[in-house]
């Protein structure tokens, strides 16, 4: 069976994979992007009663208040959840990412974050030659963060190789985490490969295009031959190759159904048959970033 080496297999949403620096991380979270208000808020909560210990946030999402009355109004112990954040493009000097961790913190009224992420790198299009030492400098703030003990893992999102290897050249911490778009269609493979060859965890946002990908034969096939949807098929194919998918929904339903993925297997034929998909969904960012 084509099964990520590094990775146990889960059997359930509270199982996890840990990080180089000894952090677990729930295997399946759910991701919260346009996710706002009072829909965020149920979100988040109905997911938690649900199983979920896994939220994905952002300074930019504008929902870090709901996330964290969500995680309040669950029940949960703030201890057992797992809450990801990220710093935005607008505060990449020193003192604005220490100030953006600060100020996540206040929103989300919790005492620590557990994954700490760059939302984006800066690149040569919007940064020149500047680009790698901002991209230096928030790590360095990151390292410092993570030193302080405020955030217990730190990482990045949306890096290509060569923007994490900038970092890797002057890191005292190697990044624990990349979170980048993956879904069927749209492997990355190079930088999945990249990533874990130096043990940072692959997470992937839009695992399912955003369900772009429901109208594919192969996933439809494959669908109909384990009794599951098209989004299960992509979320399975995600875990066994060792990454950690960031479904979003607001619904109690389509939440249950994404976490029902850890009874069935897929073959090395049909991974592979996935793997070699390459128009189910496109790419799904509206700015891309990462292009330079």
């Amino acid at each position: 069976m084509h099964i990520h080496p590094a990775r146990k297999q889960p059997s359930s949403l509270q199982d996890t994979w840990t990080l180089h620096n000894g952090v677990a991380v729930p295997v399946l979270g759910l991701g919260t992007y346009k996710s706002l208000g009072d829909s965020a808020l149920y979100a988040v909560s109905e997911a938690l009663q649900l199983g979920y210990r896994h939220l994905d946030t952002a300074a930019y999402y504008g929902n870090e208040v709901e996330v964290g009355e969500g995680i309040r109004r669950s029940g949960v112990p703030r201890e057992d959840v797992f809450v990801t954040t990220k710093v935005w493009n607008t505060h990449r000097a020193y003192g604005q990412v220490l100030a953006s961790c600060d100020e996540s913190l206040r929103k989300l009224q919790i005492d620590y974050i557990d994954l700490l992420l760059i939302h984006w790198p800066a690149n040569a299009l919007s940064y020149g030659d500047r680009a790698p030492d901002l991209n230096r400098d928030m790590w360095r703030a990151f390292e410092d963060l993570y030193a302080d003990g405020k955030v217990r893992a730190i990482g990045v999102s949306n890096f290509l190789p060569h923007h994490l290897q900038q970092i890797l050249d002057t890191a005292r911490v190697v990044p624990m985490v990349d979170q980048i778009e993956i879904h069927p269609g749209w492997l990355q493979k190079e930088t999945v490969d990249f990533c874990q060859g130096q043990n940072i965890l692959v997470e992937a946002w839009s695992p399912m295009a955003r369900q772009a990908v429901t109208d594919n034969p192969v996933l439809q096939e494959l669908a109909s031959q384990y009794g599951r949807t098209p989004a299960q098929i992509c979320l399975r194919w995600e875990l066994q190759h060792g990454i950690v998918p960031l479904p979003k929904t607001t619904r109690r339903e389509r939440m249950a159904e994404n976490a029902d993925v850890f009874d069935f297997t897929l073959t090395d034929e049909e991974m592979a048959a996935v793997d070699a998909l390459k128009d189910a969904g496109g790419k799904c960012a509206v700015v891309d970033e990462t292009e330079t």
